[in-house]
């Protein structure tokens, strides 16, 4: 088969890595790419958002399946725009990606079919909004209705805070018109876990837990970013919570989205939070979670293309999946700045190196060829990923992999892990 994964960051790395080493695969393309993806598959230089591009590449070129990676693509109708024309792909329609897309239409998927999640409010305008903080108070949680690239999450611990991200939301255009509607939750306490299945329109099939960071500092402190590491399995998701997970959250999820229409087939993605055995979920996405995908990855055994296509297909219902006992952890690092003004054309050294231990692949996640030189383009750049048989040696991994990466100008969390850990 002859594979089309569209993106350019690490979690797409990840699943070239994991396509290309399929039984079944054929030749593995990339639209547009990075350095690290072209070592895996044939780069070609087509936007993840340019459909027609993307089209007229996959007709060409007798493309079997097109993996949509990033969330942007299928929010704007990308899967719908390529099956139309009778090319599969792997990702669900715009409707069912309103799950990402929109925050309050999740919302009002949890009212409607008693999905557990925190108590909110949805606002337009911004009188109500301030009345409804004025009634909650603080700490409290602002979000952008729509796609905000991951930065459209504020957790607002004073009013006045909240009240500040409220205004730069609806009068400030801080995030476009992602930022036209808010909703305003309840700050939950507990812990946040990443859970994901295979999603084919009527059956789910969980994978295994994973647990990222999002703050950018030690210790889960400063701004939240796209996230800074992540690891797998998650203790704290243990085989009852994850039933739970699946009995209260995603099945009835599935069922939803059926009955309303627009049945959901893709990788569904639930980040929740959990407190005393509780899950409760926060926000759903319709794609794999980047870093977590890159752990995931890394502790698949079975082949990856006949889950893909068993999704496609809606044969999830006898299907399994195998993985490796070992646990992964992956560490993101990005550029110095980042989340905020970052650093871009900074030389990175020595990544050959880092791959060369056994059990690290270091997949990339903003890089570019510069001639000889390998030169980070993004925010986060490298997520250097290690298994081994425990979340503490695979750690140790992953941070002698990072150190053998010379990058003056970038950095990293030196903590990723340290709840498992302990």
């Amino acid at each position: 088969m002859n594979i089309l994964v569209i993106g350019a960051g690490g979690r797409e790395h990840a699943l070239v890595w994991a396509l290309a080493a399929s039984s079944l695969a054929d030749r593995v393309y990339a639209a547009p790419g990075n350095a690290g993806l072209a070592e895996d598959a044939e780069c070609v230089a087509i936007a993840a958002d340019d459909r027609e591009g993307i089209l007229a590449f996959a007709k060409s070129n007798a493309i079997d399946l097109v993996v949509i990676g990033p969330e942007a693509p299928l929010v704007a109708g990308l899967a719908d725009r390529l099956e139309a024309e009778g090319i599969k792909a792997f990702g669900p329609s715009a409707r069912a990606a309103r799950l990402e897309g929109s925050k309050g239409f999740t919302k009002e998927v949890c009212d409607r079919y008693a999905i557990p999640t925190a108590a909110y409010g949805h606002f337009t305008e911004l009188g109500p909004a301030l009345d409804y903080l004025e009634a909650h108070g603080a700490p409290i949680v602002v979000k952008a209705d729509g796609l905000a690239a991951g930065k459209g999450v504020i957790m607002a611990e004073t009013r006045a805070e909240a009240e500040d991200a409220v205004r730069d939301m609806l009068e400030g255009n801080r995030f476009g018109a992602a930022g036209a509607e808010v909703v305003i939750e309840e700050w939950l306490p507990g812990q946040e876990a990443s859970f994901f299945a295979l999603v084919d329109g009527e059956t789910a099939l969980p994978l295994v837990s994973a647990q990222d960071h999002k703050r950018v500092g030690d210790g889960d402190t400063g701004p939240n970013t796209g996230g800074m590491g992540a690891y797998s399995p998650a203790p704290l998701v243990t085989e009852a919570i994850a039933g739970r997970i699946m009995d209260e959250v995603i099945e009835p999820t599935v069922r939803a989205m059926k009955e309303m229409g627009c049945p959901y087939k893709g990788v569904l993605y639930a980040g929740l939070m959990i407190e005393d055995g509780t899950p409760k979920l926060l926000e759903y996405n319709v794609r794999f979670g980047d870093p977590e995908c890159q752990v995931l990855m890394m502790r698949l055994m079975s082949d990856l293309l006949p889950a893909l296509l068993a999704v496609h297909e809606g044969g999830l219902r006898h299907f399994d999946l195998r993985w490796h006992a070992d646990a992964a952890l992956t560490v993101v690092m990005a550029a110095n700045g980042y989340p905020g003004d970052y650093q871009k054309g900074s030389e990175i050294r020595g990544i050959e190196t880092a791959d060369a231990i056994p059990g690290v692949k270091v997949f990339h996640a903003g890089t570019a060829r510069d001639g000889d030189r390998l030169i980070a383009t993004g925010g986060r750049v490298l997520d250097v990923t290690g298994r081994a048989p425990t979340i503490a040696e695979a750690q140790a991994k992953a941070y002698r992999a990072v150190d053998a990466i010379d990058w003056p100008g970038g950095f990293c969390r030196r903590d990723i892990g340290w709840r498992a850990i302990g």
